[in-house]
């Protein structure tokens, strides 16, 4: 028996010593990232949200990273995928299952941006995420539009025409929208990616106050592919907000028997209605869409070697924004009243812009464990709770720390 054991152990070694012998999958089953390619993973989070994207060019950015007991496997997979620093993450919106992952992430991988909507939010997670981001992220910034040309949208370029649009929301252009069945998930960064004539949207948790004032935005919403907002729950992705995105597949990010019974009866109904391909991670797992720039591939971790290929209807290179952004006016979707925030919350940010370094006798701060250091008058410091060092002058920063990318002190 002990003579078999030994043969058969050796008979492993030898097949995987074999030229061409395939590597070890990924987690997931998927493949890893195809070289000249944009590839897009919604992440198996259980109950919540994460999506990695990956350019032709290497460019990645992570949205969102679901509850925190999906760290570890998020951490993970993010591992096998990434190669280097995430070039950005961001954050749809402060709740749990959006944010709960996203410090085992950063640790895992490194990252040298974060963004998040500025809206204030009492959760403790948020608080202390926040605080994390501040120490071991390089800069730390709101999806404020230009402010030299605050009619235009917000646009990430990820090299070889990929470019990512902040759709919403517009502060300081325009307020945050209050008064909704939940302003947290009302206010999610909504982001249109587009490469060649394919496009994907990214809907976090928003609502139909949200898509409202979409619609009624000079904005090119349509898209190849959707990942559905708020997990398929019944109140978002309204028949008029579908109608305009067109989307060929959709993809809903839920976990396994979750307790809201998300993806809903009627939202499934209204992606057949539009006849959009869907995938469910509770039931499909992982979901990978591949773009050449004309056609998406999407294949799922359980569905076997099967793949659905859908063609962009993009005008190739056209614009997402057809014509001036203004504020949305004031009314059902537009309501404008901000909330103040809960005790102890701080106000929202704004990107601070780059200025020359001060010559006024400015102070230079670092906070406990981090390796730049701020003007003090930056935002990033208002949010942060930690230990601070302040240095009477940028010359005593420089010698024990770097500048920050958030204020350029």
């Amino acid at each position: 028996m002990k003579v078999f054991a030994r043969l058969l152990a050796l008979l492993v070694l030898l097949l995987a010593a074999l030229p061409g012998h395939a590597a070890a999958p990924a987690s997931s089953g998927l493949p890893s990232p195809a070289p000249g390619r944009l590839t897009v993973y919604f992440l198996d989070v259980g109950q919540g949200d994460a999506a990695l994207i990956v350019s032709p060019t290497g460019k990645t950015v992570l949205i969102d990273g679901g509850p925190p007991e999906a760290g570890t496997r998020l951490a993970a997979r993010l591992r096998e995928l990434v190669k280097g620093p995430l070039d950005l993450v961001i954050l749809t919106h402060p709740h749990l299952d959006h944010l709960g992952g996203l410090r085992a992430a950063v640790k895992a991988v490194g990252a040298r941006r974060f963004m998040d909507p500025g809206f204030d939010h009492p959760s403790e997670a948020y608080r202390d995420l926040l605080d994390f981001v501040g120490n071991e992220v390089g800069q730390v910034m709101s999806p404020e539009p230009n402010p030299s040309s605050p009619q235009t949208l917000l646009t990430v370029g990820l090299g070889e025409g990929v470019a990512l649009t902040v759709l919403w929301p517009r502060v300081p252009q325009e307020p945050f929208l209050a008064n909704t069945r939940s302003d947290a998930n009302a206010n999610s960064i909504v982001t249109k990616l587009t490469y060649g004539k394919t496009a994907f949207l990214f809907t976090g948790d928003s609502e139909p106050p949200t898509e409202e004032v979409l619609l009624q935005k000079p904005v090119d919403l349509a898209a190849t592919v959707l990942k559905v907002a708020h997990h398929g729950g019944k109140h978002s992705s309204t028949a008029a907000f579908l109608e305009r995105v067109k989307p060929q597949a959709a993809v809903i990010s839920c976990g396994v028997g979750n307790d809201y019974g998300h993806p809903s009866p009627e939202v499934l109904g209204r992606l057949r209605d539009v006849r959009a391909r869907t995938f469910r991670t509770d039931q499909d797992g992982e979901v990978m869409a591949v773009s050449d720039g004309a056609t998406v591939t999407l294949r799922s971790a359980r569905g076997g070697a099967g793949a659905s290929s859908v063609s962009g209807t993009q005008q190739s290179g056209g614009p997402v924004a057809l014509g001036p952004i203004e504020p949305t006016p004031h009314g059902r979707a537009g309501r404008s009243v901000e909330k103040e925030p809960e005790p102890g919350a701080s106000r929202t940010r704004t990107p601070v812009e780059p200025t020359a370094p001060a010559a006024t006798g400015e102070r230079f701060v670092s906070l406990k464990g981090s390796k730049v250091f701020h003007r003090e008058s930056c935002s990033t410091l208002k949010r942060s709770k930690n230990e601070r060092t302040v240095y009477p002058s940028r010359a005593d920063a420089l010698r024990e720390r770097r500048p920050a990318e958030d204020c350029h002190p």
